[in-house]
């Protein structure tokens, strides 16, 4: 196969951030997706229906005349929480998930949740009314290793609230473990998970090799090569609990550069060309249709975009800026280590 048409597809994990770092970095995914799921990880975050409905305009007006982009706005659930609140943001089309992120977890995490009795009413009412929790799936207890923390998540935080909370519907975003790919599979289908264009392609190697690769660092952090593995597996499998959370979180240059650097990796603007890379490589092109496009509106109950998006393979390598420049600063682009003959078809 050379060329593959497939409907529009949807980002289902997605940082857009806000102000000037918005408006520079906005057009990136809007070129190629139709609809994302908004992270609320701002400073601060976005807890209530009211700041939801104010991010969403935020990002409709930074949208360039001309392109089409739906956002999917989210509540950053706190202990602070208030059920009602969640419930009318939902009833009202303004919210589609709650996000969880355990306090300290990753970036501008400082406000989520420590003690889960605290929020088992609002996670009542979710399950009530069918609303999806969104996690970031990793303890932060400093004796856990970093490697380990989503292993060590599944089983003393992940797997007690649903037990605890039947009915919740719930998106393990960015797994990056086989223990993370073999839980989904061993559950419900109450039960999703997304997937990064960034962790189909690099390991642990690819950001300490050679030298410190801050632009490979991402949280959850990338981990071994059979880790790796089993996510492509997993994604290329065509099996419905599993679909695209590209995760891209853009942070100037500046800030991934530094003595402490930020956690993450920019891959709004190649996503599509690199994931028909790796779905080639393993024979599944085919499946793409259902991890990019079909199986996240399944879980969250939407339709299947109408417009479509034709990808080609060339023998010309791709081309792709190498940063994406606004007044936040320069904000690097993913680079695979690896030639990609895959387009987009405009």
């Amino acid at each position: 196969m050379t060329q593959i048409t497939l409907p529009r597809p949807d980002d289902w994990h997605l940082h857009l951030r806000d102000g000037a770092m918005l408006e520079a970095v906005l057009p990136e995914s809007a070129r190629h997706f139709a609809r994302a799921i908004i992270m609320p990880n701002l400073v601060p975050p976005v807890v209530t229906g009211a700041q939801a409905a104010a991010y969403r305009e935020r990002i409709l007006a930074a949208l360039p005349a001309g392109m089409r982009f739906t956002p999917l706005m989210t509540l950053y659930l706190t202990e602070e929480t208030d059920p009602a609140d969640v419930a009318a943001a939902a009833a009202a089309g303004i919210v589609t998930a709650v996000k969880l992120y355990p306090a300290g977890a990753t970036t501008n995490s400082a406000s989520g949740v420590r003690d889960f009795d605290k929020v088992r009413g609002v996670l009542e009412k979710m399950a009530e009314i069918g609303l999806p929790l969104c996690v970031h799936g990793e303890v932060t207890d400093p004796a856990v290793d970093i490697f380990d923390r989503e292993a060590v998540f599944i089983d003393r935080v992940l797997d007690p609230v649903r037990r605890a909370t039947p009915g919740l519907r719930v998106v393990m975003e960015h797994i990056t473990t086989k223990d993370g790919v073999d839980y989904v599979r061993s559950q419900s289908d109450d039960l999703g998970a997304t997937i990064t264009t960034h962790h189909l392609i690099i390991n642990r190697n690819h950001i300490l090799v050679g030298g410190i690769k801050p632009h490979y660092y991402c949280l959850p952090v990338a981990k071994r090569e059979s880790h790796r593995l089993a996510l492509v597996e997993a994604a290329t499998s065509g099996e419905a609990r599993f679909f695209l959370g590209t995760d891209s979180a853009p942070h100037a240059d500046p800030a991934k550069e530094s003595p402490c650097g930020c956690a993450g990796c920019f891959t709004a603007t190649n996503t599509m060309p690199l994931l028909a890379h790796v779905f080639e490589a393993e024979g599944r092109l085919a499946n793409l249709e259902a991890f990019a496009a079909r199986n996240g509106p399944a879980f969250y109950r939407l339709p299947v975009n109408d417009e479509m998006l034709t990808l080609e393979k060339t023998d010309t390598a791709a081309q792709w800026p190498a940063k994406i420049f606004g007044g936040a600063g320069p904000v690097t682009v993913f680079d695979p280590g690896f030639p990609v003959y895959w387009h987009v078809k405009p």
